[in-house]
């Protein structure tokens, strides 16, 4: 990383020509995935920091609770300063079996000022199906503190979001085949022609047999050899760990709120010259034939590459033409450099981008 006043260059060299990453990294095997739940529930135990009494769902829930324990009371009549009314979620890891635990977090609907010791009551977490896949209570974490008095406060982290570690029960298993028909799907991470070429060669050079076949830019078939069947965790296990050289677009992406930079290794710029303000550069590159005598043969000539950049920050600034177009990182060097300010560094990539000087998707963050 370098850095420049109020701006941060991270230029990607090398990484496509040497990275080696595995599968696993990369892809996913189709169906392996956590599932959302989600629920409404009641937080008590508070110090006089919970919902107002206005807040007309969290006395009828309340009420609601009462009743399934055989307490009947009017909504109206149900004072909550000490009770708040929260949405409490949960990832369902897969394979997660029944008696499981989980982690659950919950974040107040109304307008309750602290959730700080509070304490979950029995919640049920569902899925998208409507079914209740877990059970969830337990005292909040909140991570933080709130006090004051005489007009004056101290407020550390935020409040009205808590944790409740292992807070949830897994009731119900989500049952899915991710081997059917003897057969595993991959998802890549990123749609890309040449990575899901390499992941099938890999694959079928590893099995010695067209196993792997891409059924689109993104998700490979892998049929499981007879002679794995017995063991599809292990045959799995060597898949994923296979290394592959991923390939990735030429992409500069740009974060304006942070000054941030990131110029990927496969963006090249076109004969081009800059001309911003009273600031010139000019970059072009030149080969240069070396002779390289030997002692009893002719000479041989040798190629080498000589990359010259001339600047020019006096004066009236003139458009000048390079030669031959070089990459994009020579320009952040030159304008790192320089500590050009970071807006006319962005306004000098976008101008680049606009002029089709640059062979890249240019984005914005």
């Amino acid at each position: 990383m370098i850095r420049i006043t109020g701006i941060f260059f991270l230029l990607l060299t090398g990484f496509s020509a040497q990275a080696q990453v595995r599968l696993k990294d990369i892809a996913s095997i189709e169906g392996v995935r956590p599932n959302v739940l989600t629920g409404f529930g009641i937080v008590v135990g508070l110090n006089g920091t919970g919902d107002k009494d206005q807040t007309r769902f969290t006395t009828q829930a309340l009420a609601n609770a009462l009743a399934k324990s055989g307490i009947s009371l009017a909504a109206s009549s149900i004072k909550v300063k000490n009770v708040a009314l929260v949405l409490v979620q949960a990832e369902l890891p897969p394979f997660a079996r029944s008696g499981s635990r989980i982690d659950v977090t919950a974040s107040s609907t109304g307008d309750a000022q602290s959730l700080q010791g509070g304490t979950l009551l029995l919640t049920e977490l569902k899925g998208l199906d409507g079914q209740t896949y877990a059970l969830a209570q337990g005292p909040l974490s909140i991570g933080g503190f709130g006090a004051g008095g005489g007009g004056s406060s101290v407020t550390v982290n935020h409040l009205t979001v808590g944790r409740v570690p292992n807070g949830a029960m897994v009731e119900r298993e989500v049952t899915f085949d991710f081997l059917a028909e003897g057969r595993v799907r991959y998802i890549l991470d990123q749609s890309d022609f040449t990575t899901m070429d390499r992941a099938v060669t890999a694959i079928n050079r590893l099995l010695g047999a067209r196993y792997a076949r891409s059924l689109n830019p993104r998700i490979m078939e892998v049929i499981i050899p007879p002679e794995q069947t017995a063991d599809t965790i292990a045959f799995i296990s060597r898949l994923e760990n296979l290394t592959i050289r991923p390939d990735t677009a030429a992409r500069i992406v740009i974060n304006e709120r942070t000054g941030t930079i990131v110029i990927g290794e496969n963006v090249k710029v076109d004969r081009v010259a800059i001309a911003h303000g009273s600031l010139t550069i000019q970059i072009q590159t030149e080969n240069i034939a070396v002779p390289s005598p030997g002692a009893f043969r002719p000479a041989d000539t040798v190629i080498e590459t000589n990359q010259i950049t001339t600047v020019d920050q006096g004066g009236d600034a003139r458009v000048m033409i390079a030669d031959e177009g070089v990459s994009l990182g020579s320009i952040a060097r030159t304008l790192n450099a320089l500590k050009v300010s970071p807006r006319d560094i962005i306004a000098i990539f976008q101008a680049l981008k606009e002029a089709g000087a640059i062979h890249a998707e240019l984005k914005l963050i």
